[in-house]
């Protein structure tokens, strides 16, 4: 799924939406102690009351929130695993009003998060099954055809894991005995504002649904939880954003000795970029060793062949097939992302305006020198420009 395809579903998960259609919800509650299910219960969504059902979509909507290698993650099922994930969920998925046996599989997958691990907190296990209309993108002009004539209809199963905590100790005042009270509350509180983990089967991509696909949520960016992936889901091995960049600065190091001037560095970013931005609309980018040779070429970096750069992803990444997803290289394009961090000053600037800064020598001293095109005001006092005679070592 790419982000302009999770940002559709995500937005969908509001009251009174005719693009969704949630028609069971599947609650599983589960001790710390004993790590057993201590009370499941499933009903119709919409028996909810408009409060309850408020706060689970905004649950779900938490769920399907945030960037895609950073906290979401589209994994592919591995093959050939016992009690596989993909046949449990697909099995679910095909219950329809089999009510007893959408409830038996999610309870199976629960079965499977118990036995993968030792629970240090009371946590509820959210199941929801539905169904999720896409409309079709009109042909035409005609502004009397609605965009829902046509829609593309796709079931879903989605799960929300959730921590509970301990009520408040509070102290109130009654008005009626006028007197004040200890308000003694013993039921957990079910933390449903920042969902720990949770996925969504299948995956979407534009018009299709995917089965050989899940999208799993982590509780936070860059910190997937690898067991429950592997163990419970069966999901294929993953790589984050933040470690993908480290791959890619690593082969590039080990290519160019660790050494590269500002400007070739933001001609890296630029042509990374420009990649991203021609294949906007199709798969996304991915850069093998290949690509990366042609991308610093192309950069100014001098003396770089083949062999050099299949040899830097052996020894890095210990395969040289490997593919980089090019937008976890690149910092965010157009905002100052990149920071550049002294003993005198933090800078911060956007990938785009990199070619603007350099690190020059000078008398031997190093100095930070970044090019502007306006005065320069600090605390409200313009810079006189001061006669600076010197040159790049």
């Amino acid at each position: 799924m790419n982000k302009k395809d999770i940002a559709h579903i995500r937005k969908q998960f509001k009251p009174d939406n005719d693009l969704l259609k949630i028609h069971d919800i599947f609650n599983v509650y589960i001790m710390k102690d004993s790590s057993e299910i201590y009370h499941h219960q499933s009903q119709p969504f919409a028996l909810l009351d408009q409060d309850q059902q408020e706060l689970f979509l905004n649950n779900f909507k938490k769920t399907l929130t945030g960037q895609l290698d950073e906290k979401l993650f589209e994994l592919k099922f591995q093959q050939g695993t016992e009690d596989n994930s993909l046949l449990i969920l697909h099995q679910g998925l095909l219950s329809n009003d089999d009510v007893e046996g959408w409830k038996q599989q999610m309870l199976r997958l629960v079965d499977k998060m118990l036995s993968s691990r030792q629970f240090d907190m009371d946590i509820v296990v959210s199941f929801i099954r539905g169904e999720y209309y896409k409309p079709m993108k009109r042909q035409t002009n005609d502004d009397e055809a609605s965009d829902r004539d046509t829609v593309y209809s796709h079931q879903f199963i989605l799960c929300s894991i959730n921590k509970t905590q301990d009520p408040k100790k509070e102290l109130l005042f009654d008005y009626v005995e006028k007197e004040f009270k200890y308000n003694i509350v013993v039921d957990p509180i079910i933390n449903l504002n920042a969902p720990i983990s949770g996925f969504l089967f299948p995956c979407f991509n534009d018009h299709a649904a995917n089965v050989n696909h899940i999208l799993y949520s982590a509780g936070k960016a860059n910190e997937p939880d690898y067991q429950f992936i592997e163990d419970v889901l069966n999901g294929e091995e993953t790589m984050t954003a933040q470690e993908d960049k480290i791959v890619f600065e690593e082969i590039v190091k080990n290519v160019t000795g660790d050494q590269l001037n500002t400007g070739t560095l933001s001609n890296v970013y630029e042509e990374i970029h420009r990649v991203i931005e021609e294949n906007e609309e199709e798969e996304e980018p991915k850069l093998d060793y290949r690509d990366v040779e042609r991308v610093l070429k192309h950069s100014g970096v001098e003396g770089v062949n083949t062999d050099m750069v299949e040899d830097a992803f052996q020894r890095v990444i210990d395969d040289e097939k490997y593919e980089i997803k090019a937008r976890n290289i690149v910092p965010k394009y157009t905002s100052k992302s990149i920071k550049i961090e002294t003993k005198v000053a933090n800078v911060s600037i956007s990938p785009q305006d990199l070619r603007y800064v350099r690190q020059i020598n000078f008398e031997g001293k190093r100095y930070l020198m970044i090019e502007v095109e306006e005065d320069t005001v600090i605390d409200g006092f313009t810079m006189i420009p001061e006669a600076f005679d010197g040159s790049e070592n």
